[in-house]
């Protein structure tokens, strides 16, 4: 690598990818590390680390005024935060919503959002002071109990995680997406996660089904049914990743002459009420939500959305069960508990894991509390013997004072004084010296020296360490309890749901519709049934192939040539204005495809599948409906063959009729139900291959157009000549070209 001065300082020859390499690198690192992903141990990200710390710095706490968030955010970016305002004024707004956090750490006083989605007001209008759970995080800063670094600017100092003498990180949860990985963890009840902690402290072994025993599962700030099964939660909470099903609670209102309506109480956690109002008036005016009639938005202090069924006789469970499935009224919540270690390494932790993670920091910050309050101690018992030698020799150290030249260093000569002891002795005020003040000293002094020796004695016995955090855990949960207005769980742990069996109709609202395919394989759905389809209009070049009358709860099966089935719904096509949208776009559909049929799907129907070499089988519908956009192969024609006739089996029989002119009568019965593949011989060719077929009532004969009559063969005994045979020539007076018209 080559280098050379130039005027604007040293310029390095330097390959791109390595260049490159090494700044995407850092900008990943600072990324995790300083902005989306929050420390194990007080549950903080950096931005809510220095929001607690300059609002501490402004003396805001619970018991003081409130000061207006423009002070806080200004400090914030001025201080510790080198990063846009908005940005920190919208993670100081998160942490005073009671919606958002379970246990908010500020506490606003103003317009700070709404669970309709809302924002909050500019910061200039707001007012914020730390809460109690804040302080709980911060108590013992002052004790030496964390490390501290330079601020950015190097003028001040900021705490590298705080003491956390709350378990924040499971408490309020936390969200973050950074380069190339992402957070995502539910809040909890603190109460729950206390009683699991002391379990820890208790048995360090306790089993994940014990811990899960004592949390069942998140508390989410807007309450909720948390309908996960069991085994899914463990699982969750086992390896740190999962999701939890999350239900709005609802109850049903009985109304007069036995009419009722459903009342939502609570919504899932981080659905905005306003845009759960808003999808859910957008489905009735599509008319996807039939059993409902309308919603009311009653909401005030706490949540009321009112819905009402279209009638009395709709089932509540199925009409809930319609919007449960419809819009946000349930969630999935996902659980990836990927957080920074004590060691600043990022890992995918489990609920005991994290749980540990947070009692070793409780008890790393307890052996440093001790031993900052014994070097207080120290320093302190090394004055007061000094102050005690006073007493003893009070003339003398008075004489000293008065005569001496450096009456220090004479003390420190005489008496075998420090220079600290020296330095208390000289600024002794004369009338300290007295009887009672000697006593003081040496009250004091036996309190200290019995505070002393039991903080060596409990640093030096784990098992009492252990005990302390026990107890200031208690606190804990005493102080943020069930009896508090913070602790009562909010959201209910329920059972799984049953099986609600929804008909489509409750989805969809049910209308005739003529579902219109072109040539060109573009389609579109037109409201009505018997529509004039000679006077529909298509692209230019293009024409009609298929007009199918259908339901819009319809699901359509749609046949290619190389015998794949894909499904449609009725109610997600394009409407009859314009001309609609190509298949292609709409399903995985190859470039070579050819339609060969549309019909609706109707459950356990069979389907008679024919290729043009006369081959054939039976198929279910029920199995070949298709859950992809891939669709699913049912038939394998043959090479050089394709797959030329669906037919929906609505009779006993089918005539099939071939190039060369030869008819074949086969019996239903006679022809095998396959689930795939290439079929049996229907009717044997010597030249050319299938013209056409169609399904027949046998006991009726043979019914075909003749221009503008009809002709029939009512005995078909000549033609029945079993399945696999060539058959014999069609009857007198059939058409040209071969087909039944």
């Amino acid at each position: 690598m080559a280098s050379s001065t130039a005027p604007g300082g040293e310029i390095r020859d330097t390959e791109l990818y390595d260049a490159l390499s090494e700044r995407y690198l850092s900008y990943a690192l600072s990324t995790i590390m300083a902005r989306s992903l929050p420390d194990v141990r007080d549950g903080l990200k950096p931005v809510h680390r220095r929001l607690l710390w300059a609002m501490r710095q402004l003396k805001l706490d619970p018991a003081s005024g409130y000061k207006k968030c423009a002070r806080v955010v200004g400090d914030v970016i001025g201080k510790y935060h080198p990063h846009g305002d908005v940005a920190v004024y919208e993670a100081l707004v998160r942490l005073a919503q009671d919606f958002a956090q379970r246990y908010p750490l500020i506490d606003g006083q103003g317009n700070f959002g709404s669970v309709d989605g809302d924002n909050a007001a500019a910061m200039c209008y707001t007012e914020s002071r730390l809460t109690a759970v804040a302080q709980a995080l911060m108590d013992g800063l002052e004790d030496d109990t964390v490390d501290f670094r330079s601020t950015y600017d190097g003028e001040g100092e900021e705490p590298i995680v705080l003491p956390a003498a709350f378990p924040n990180l499971l408490a309020n949860g936390a969200a973050g997406i950074a380069v190339g990985m992402a957070t995502n963890i539910p809040p909890h009840n603190a109460a729950e996660l206390c009683s699991a902690l002391r379990l820890l402290i208790d048995r360090p072994d306790a089993s994940l089904d014990e811990l899960v025993a004592l949390v069942p599962g998140p508390d989410f700030p807007t309450g909720g049914v948390l309908v996960e099964t069991a085994e899914n939660i463990r699982q969750a909470y086992a390896t740190g990743r999962g999701s939890f099903r999350l239900r709005a609670r609802w109850e049903k209102e009985t109304l007069a002459q036995g009419a009722y309506q459903i009342v939502v109480t609570e919504i899932p956690y981080q659905v905005p009420k306003a845009r759960l109002i808003e999808r859910v008036a957008q489905l009735l005016e599509e008319k996807k939500l039939p059993l409902l009639a309308d919603i009311r938005e009653e909401s005030a202090d706490t949540v009321r959305l009112v819905f009402e069924p279209k009638s009395r006789n709709v089932d509540p469970d199925v009409l809930m069960e319609s919007l449960f499935r419809a819009t946000d009224l349930e969630i999935r919540f996902a659980l990836n508990m990927n957080v920074l270690d004590a060691a600043g390494v990022p890992r995918v932790m489990t609920l005991a894991e994290a749980l540990r993670a947070f009692l070793d920091h409780r008890l790393e910050v307890l052996e440093r509390r001790s031993r900052n309050r014994l070097g207080e101690i120290e320093r302190r018992l090394h004055i007061l013997q000094g102050l005690a030698i006073v007493y003893l020799n009070l003339d003398e150290v008075i004489k000293i004072i008065r005569e001496a030249d450096h009456p220090k260093s004479a003390l420190r000569e005489r008496f075998g004084l420090s220079d600290i002891q020296a330095e208390a002795i000289l600024e002794r005020r004369l009338r300290t010296l007295n009887k009672i003040e000697q006593l003081t000293i040496e009250r004091e002094t036996n309190e200290l020296s019995a505070e002393q020796a039991d903080l060596q004695a409990l640093l030096a016995d784990p098992a009492r360490r252990w005990a302390v955090i026990d107890g200031e855990i208690a606190k804990t949960a005493e102080a943020f309890g069930p009896k508090t207005a913070l602790g009562k769980r909010r959201t209910e742990i329920g059972p799984p749901p049953g099986a609600v069996i929804v008909p489509v109709h409750a989805l969809v609202e049910r209308e005739p519709v003529t579902v219109l395919v072109s040539e060109k394989s573009w389609v579109r759905a037109v409201k009505g049934h018997n529509i004039a389809t000679s006077e529909q209009r298509y692209k230019e070049g293009d024409a009609g192939k298929f007009a199918v009358e259908a339901q819009t709860t319809d699901r359509l099966l749609l046949l290619t040539t190389q015998g794949r089935f894909f499904t449609l719904a009725a109610d997600k096509l394009p409407g009859g204005r314009g001309h609609g949208e190509p298949l292609r776009l709409m399903l995985d559909l190859p470039n070579d495809a050819e339609l060969v049929a549309l019909l609706p799907f109707r459950e356990g129907g069979k389907l008679l599948l024919i290729a043009n070499d006369g081959r054939g089988f039976i198929a279910a519908q029920d199995e070949v409906l298709a859950q992809t956009k891939a669709g699913k192969q049912i038939m394998n024609p043959g090479e050089g063959a394709i797959v030329s006739h669906c037919l929906p089996i609505d009779k006993d029989g089918v005539a099939l009729v071939g190039d060369n002119r030869k008819l074949l009568v086969i019996p239903i019965a006679d022809i095998p139900e396959m689930a795939k593949g290439r079929g049996v011989m229907l009717q044997k060719f010597k030249d050319g291959g299938l013209a056409d077929a169609r399904l027949i009532n046998l006991a009726e004969g043979l019914i075909w157009a003749a221009g503008s009559r009809q002709r029939s063969e009512p005995d078909l005994t000549g033609w029945k000549t079993g399945r696999g045979s060539s058959g014999r020539m069609v009857p007198q007076g059939f058409p040209r070209p071969t087909r039944f018209g």
